[in-house]
């Protein structure tokens, strides 16, 4: 196959082809089989350099006006594969690598789970006279779990509360039940949860 892509910040094993890349986001719809944002597949093959991101934001644009993808909910951005998108994962599946195949899932599969924990478990930073107030939310369906504010000095730190907050959530509310109900074995469990993160 030609490659007729620029290269840019594609790995060895990266594909190399409009054709390439649009099958390989067409695969990537079918196998998640849920509506994606644009930016969700984009940053899926960004981050095993797997494609360009030029090219794969022009083969995905190539893709919905050619009606392969359509708005599943325009409001929200997020697109779902036409009949005919759905027959180019089909036929066009065994053109890919499996490798590049599996890494495409892999990264679209994490980025999605990402966008669950943060859609369910909110932060909002909101700046104050001198520094920021971190306020995260736990919900569990339609109720929150647990709810706390945290002042830190600058956006920096923010932004770092943030990140590991979203990391994992149920290990900040599993380590608040443990100190707060002081139960041994809950308390054990948390820090050994702990202790494998760091």
């Amino acid at each position: 196959m030609a490659f007729d892509t620029f290269d840019e910040g594609i790995s060895l094993g990266g594909v190399r082809s409009k054709t390439e890349i649009r099958t390989l986001i067409c695969y990537m719809f079918d196998k998640v089989n849920v509506p994606m944002r644009k930016d969700t597949v984009i940053t899926a093959l960004q981050q095993k350099g797997l494609a360009n991101y030029f090219e794969s934001s022009a083969c995905f644009d190539d893709l919905f006006n050619h009606n392969n993808l359509k708005f599943n909910d325009e409001e929200k951005r997020l697109y779902e594969l036409t009949d005919s998108g759905k027959l180019i994962a089909k036929q066009l599946e065994d053109t890919l690598a499996l490798t590049v195949k599996e890494k495409a899932l892999e990264c679209t599969l994490t980025l999605l789970e990402q966008e669950r924990v943060e859609k369910e478990n909110v932060v909002t930073i909101e700046k104050i006279e001198n520094g920021y107030n971190v306020h995260c939310s736990i919900c569990g369906g339609d109720m929150d779990l647990l709810k706390f504010s945290l002042y830190v000095p600058d956006i920096s730190l923010a932004r770092i509360v943030r990140k590991n907050f979203h990391k994992n959530p149920q290990l900040m509310y599993n380590v608040m039940i443990a100190m707060l109900t002081k139960n041994k074995s809950l308390v054990e469990d948390a820090l050994d949860d702990l202790n494998s993160m760091l």
